[in-house]
């Protein structure tokens, strides 16, 4: 097993490279060009605010049940109305652990007859044909994403995949084209659209609190060389070569996800144009390798290209700006800024403060200061989300990144057994992993504009907002 694993490994990583490095200009199979994309199919239907049929149950197999996995698994095996049917897993240690704490959150009621797929690297796709589950969680390697989720739509199945959904503009149109074929959802499970703050925020954007919207900053700021010491088992040992072989925004969604709600992108009002990239040089992980790993390592072997901070700036279509940066090398404190600016005022997080024109109530009475802390606790009273008032407290105690893991996780349960549109459409899921695929374009043209595919083919225009959902 654990030899293939590493071949597993080997073989993905090689080709996401390719998948990875393949230019964003590049042409389908089709010959159309990929940033427009090809016509829909026959028969196909937009998935903005698109509602499958209910589900009074819904039967649920997992794909990847490592640390992102596993969470994923307890947590919705714990949801009231679902039923865990199937877990595949390279490691059959790590199927094991997961079914057991599934079955034992069924209470003995569910979850009874767990069937695992742990032999060889496609026994996913034995597990969709055999199991036929109602929702697939995807949670592999950043390649294996397109390709798992599209197979999974192929077969019946909802999909919700880790971040990024995918790696390539032409792997996205593939996902959007299934989806559409399929009517499937295909949902890239972006959790920090679930934070507290998060949901703060988009109720106080709603309301017009800060007036027009004009420029967001979004961020990952994350030190994670350690995960460079996970060599042959866990994220470090599928991730490192990415940042050796690519030069961009690798990163982007966790930051930008809720920007782009507040501003309604891909929904009605505006949507993503283009992008200039920019990334510093590389040498953390370069360091890092030298430092920790022996001369003759395999990290020692890799010549780190990617540069240790990536800014790139998005334009929209109506003018506005957002500032997306990404570094899981520099030593610094975590953020993901989750900055947005207004004519009235501006919102930011770590820590959350709020500046309004004419003070804010409870703080400050100017927007030359910002109000934090205790001075917060009226902007909370009046605008906290309806749907943190609901869940939050479950969602403290359940965890997962403070409960925004079991916020999201909860509602996509709620929108499959109610047939609700789900708070995040497939075309959301593209244009932001969209940025990792042009910023890369970008640097390599010295920070030359990049345009964004219509994902939505024009139908944005028409799609409606995120509601602010009770």
């Amino acid at each position: 097993m654990k030899s293939n694993r590493r071949d597993f490994i080997r073989k993905t990583s090689i080709a996401g490279m390719g998948l990875a490095m393949a230019p964003a200009w590049s042409h389908n199979t089709m010959g159309n060009n990929i940033n427009n994309g090809p016509a829909a199919s026959p028969g196909a239907i937009y998935m903005g605010g698109f509602s499958a049929p209910k589900l009074d149950t819904v039967k649920c197999a997992f794909i990847g049940v490592g640390a992102r996995g596993s969470g994923h698994a307890h947590q919705i095996a714990a949801i009231e109305g679902t039923e865990v049917v199937a877990i595949s897993d390279l490691y059959q240690d790590l199927a094991e652990k997961s079914a057991k704490v599934c079955t034992e959150n069924g209470a003995g009621t569910r979850h009874k007859k767990i069937k695992l797929y742990t032999n060889g690297e496609d026994d996913w796709k034995k597990m969709l044909k055999k199991e036929k589950p109602d929702a697939v969680f995807v949670c592999t390697p950043w390649e294996l994403h397109a390709p798992m989720a599209i197979e999974a739509m192929k077969n019946g199945a909802h999909v919700f995949v880790e971040v990024p959904l995918a790696l390539t503009l032409e792997e996205m149109w593939e996902i959007v084209d299934t989806s559409e074929k399929t009517q499937k959802h295909c949902m890239m499970m972006e959790n920090v659209n679930y934070g507290r703050e998060e949901l703060l925020y988009l109720n106080m954007c709603r309301q017009g609190v800060i007036g027009e919207l004009l420029h967001g900053e979004a961020a990952y700021i994350h030190e994670l060389r350690g995960q460079m010491n996970e060599v042959e088992r866990g994220t470090g040992s599928w991730r490192t070569p990415h940042y050796a072989h690519r030069d961009g925004n690798l990163y982007p969604t966790h930051g930008l996800g809720p920007v782009a709600q507040y501003m309604n992108l891909a929904r009605g009002e505006d949507n993503f144009k283009f992008i200039n990239s920019f990334s510093s040089p590389g040498k953390g992980r370069n360091l890092y390798a030298a430092k920790n790993f022996p001369p003759d390592h395999k990290w020692n072997k890799l010549d780190f290209k990617g540069g240790d901070i990536n800014t790139s700036i998005v334009k929209t279509n109506l003018g506005r700006t957002i500032m997306v940066q990404w570094d899981e090398t520099s030593p610094r404190p975590y953020t993901r800024h989750n900055l947005i600016q207004g004519t009235k005022g501006t919102l930011t997080g770590f820590p959350t403060r709020v500046a309004l024109e004419g003070g804010v109530e409870g703080g400050p009475d100017s927007h030359h200061e910002y109000a934090e802390g205790d001075q917060l606790q009226k902007i909370f009273e009046k605008y906290e989300h309806p749907l943190y008032v609901r869940l939050g407290e479950l969602a403290t105690k359940m965890g997962g990144h403070g409960g925004m893991d079991f916020i999201m996780r909860y509602r996509i349960i709620e929108c499959l057994r109610n047939g609700e549109p789900l708070d995040q459409n497939v075309y959301e899921g593209c244009y932001w992993s969209a940025v990792g695929t042009l910023s890369e374009v970008s640097v390599a043209q010295n920070g030359a504009p990049q345009t964004f595919p219509d994902f939505t083919r024009g139908n944005w225009k028409t799609t409606e907002p995120l509601g602010i959902v009770s």
